[in-house]
């Protein structure tokens, strides 16, 4: 035989029995990790999942409750895994170190990522809103739907959804109105027509709405200015987020078909032209 092929031969061997000395030697260790490994997953999903129903019976903050379960499954899932690498022989003092090296490096290169998470949990902490709130900020509106350490998920009534990082909104100003948009409407009514009936008739129209508009405050209506044309009368309605343009349509017909009922006059815009006759020079 070949003396280099007899010397792959052996070399191969050394290998095949080096794979068999380690399972041998190890084969228990490995064995005791990976079952450590999946009940230790096991456990902290478990143990997260009742965390977050536990505050949820409490009524705590959808969006702090689902912080803390994830942080507790994430503790859980580092115990275990320091578990595992002690059951495997492997030291963690150096791997800690080198985590912390890389993470340095890491940290330089994705500041803006970091940015989003720290702004993230500022308002997992100090929640200026939660679930469920309509908020503007950086010149959009909508209802919160998600809030996640990196952004902030808005919806509104089209279904769109709108993805905000979280370091664009820490810092902002944000208008919050909870679960309502306010709507702001205003209809002339002729000079010749009483406004104190005309705001009666749209407070009684606005009445049947009473299931649909927020109470508190209640529906506003009364003079706003005075036009070229009319008089204007303000409302000032506060509508559920998730049928805000249905709601207020609907309102807004209820209005113009009690006006009009009534016989109470929406004008349309005038403008009085005089035409004066010259008088011609010369013949």
């Amino acid at each position: 035989m070949d003396d280099s092929v007899k010397q792959e031969l052996e070399q191969i061997q050394a290998i095949y029995d080096l794979v068999v000395q380690f399972f041998v030697n190890y084969s228990f260790q490995i064995v005791g990790a990976l079952i450590i490994l999946l009940l230790g997953l096991w456990v902290a999903g478990r143990v997260s999942r009742w965390t977050l129903g536990l505050m949820q019976r409490h009524n705590m903050d959808i969006t702090l409750s689902r912080f803390i379960a994830s942080c507790v499954k994430i503790l859980l899932v580092a115990v275990v895994a320091i578990i595992v690498l002690g059951k495997l022989g492997i030291s963690v003092t150096p791997l800690v170190a080198m985590i912390g090296a890389v993470g340095l490096g890491a940290g330089l290169a994705i500041q803006g990522l970091l940015s989003n998470y720290s702004a993230g949990l500022t308002i997992v902490v100090t929640r200026p809103y939660v679930v469920g709130d309509t908020i503007s900020v950086q010149g959009v509106t909508g209802q919160v739907k998600e809030v996640h350490l990196s952004h902030t998920l808005l919806t509104n009534e089209d279904g769109v959804e709108i993805s905000i990082p979280n370091k664009h909104i820490i810092g902002e100003i944000i208008h919050n109105s909870h679960q309502h948009m306010l709507a702001e409407v205003a209809i002339d009514i002729a000079y010749s027509a009483d406004p104190e009936r005309a705001t009666e008739v749209l407070k009684a129209a606005l009445n049947g709405f009473k299931e649909e508009l927020c109470q508190e405050p209640a529906p506003q209506v009364g003079i706003e200015a005075f036009g070229e044309s009319g008089i204007t009368l303000g409302i000032r309605l506060w509508i559920p987020t998730e049928r805000y343009y249905d709601v207020l349509y609907r309102a807004n017909l209820a209005m113009f078909n009690a006006l009009k009922a009534e016989g109470i006059e929406i004008p349309f815009p005038q403008r009085e032209v005089r035409l004066l006759n010259a008088t011609g020079v010369g013949g």
